[in-house]
């Protein structure tokens, strides 16, 4: 299968057929600044709305460190600011990293965590739908040391997916997290040999790829509309006719198809429509 490779400064993008891999590179410690930040929005624009890319693959080269979040030295020098940081607008489409606050991308993003997952790389790799940590990888917020919080993700993410006192101790004692305990948690899908984290993600990714892409989208439209609602509520917004993604994957020739193909003893043959 044919593979088109983009590389920027701290960035390289591959497309493979309906899959895009996004992969970090900025030396030393994949720090995101302004410019990181805009060129990953950009290319989580490209996945959402190319019609032919239905799922994405993030992860960073080598095996030291995926990334260390926020550029400090940045920050330090007057690049950017503190004070009500989300309003500069120059972190591009979808917020800090692209996709911290990407409310609009359906297509699923697959974090292929190559090592030390710090800050603002923790945080970007809770705004992924699904997560494979290689097995030395361990997870840290060291902001309360440096006067600070984790305000881009992990304030907001992390109790909800770890057990109160576990999200507290990192948060206020900066205690790092192995991957094994994070997958006991549930915090990460699996923990794999470094060697087998890419095909992981890509077995994973090929599989979103082959089913119905409308089907695959609504999941993350629905349970972003219907989260923290009651469950009588949570019906009531799905069936609301105000979700548009969710609403033409029932109409949608995928639907037929798929249930056809079932019938009929054969693999479907989905088209997105």
């Amino acid at each position: 299968m044919k593979v088109e490779t983009t590389v920027t400064d701290g960035l390289q993008i591959n497309r493979t057929g309906h899959v895009l891999e996004v992969t970090l590179d900025r030396p030393k410690v994949n720090a995101i600044d302004f410019d990181l930040s805009r060129q990953l929005g950009d290319a989580f624009a490209m996945l959402r709305d190319d019609p032919e890319l239905r799922v994405g693959i993030l992860t960073a080269k080598g095996e030291r460190i995926f990334s260390a979040g926020w550029d400090l030295k940045a920050l330090d020098a007057g690049e950017a600011q503190l004070d009500n940081w989300w309003d500069s607008g120059e972190f591009g489409d979808g917020g800090f990293a692209g996709l911290t606050e990407n409310w609009t991308l359906n297509k699923p993003v697959i974090g292929a965590l190559n090592g030390l997952v710090i800050g603002g790389g923790f945080e970007l790799a809770m705004a992924c739908d699904l997560l494979v940590a290689a097995e030395h990888v361990e997870f840290a917020l060291p902001e309360m040391a440096l006067g600070l919080v984790p305000d881009a993700g992990a304030l907001q993410r992390l109790p909800r997916r770890l057990p109160y006192n576990i999200a507290m101790e990192m948060f206020l004692l900066g205690r790092r997290m192995t991957a094994r305990e994070a997958a006991h948690h549930g915090l990460v899908n699996t923990v794999v040999p470094a060697g087998e984290l890419m095909d992981v993600a890509r077995d994973w990714a090929g599989r979103i790829a082959a089913a119905a892409p409308l089907a695959v989208q609504s999941i993350k439209e629905v349970l972003r509309a219907i989260q923290c609602t009651p469950l009588e509520q949570a019906f009531a917004d799905m069936r609301s006719g105000e979700l548009a993604v969710y609403q033409a994957m029932l109409a949608s020739q995928d639907a037929k198809e798929g249930v056809k193909a079932f019938v009929e003893n054969r693999k479907p043959n989905f088209t997105g429509r």
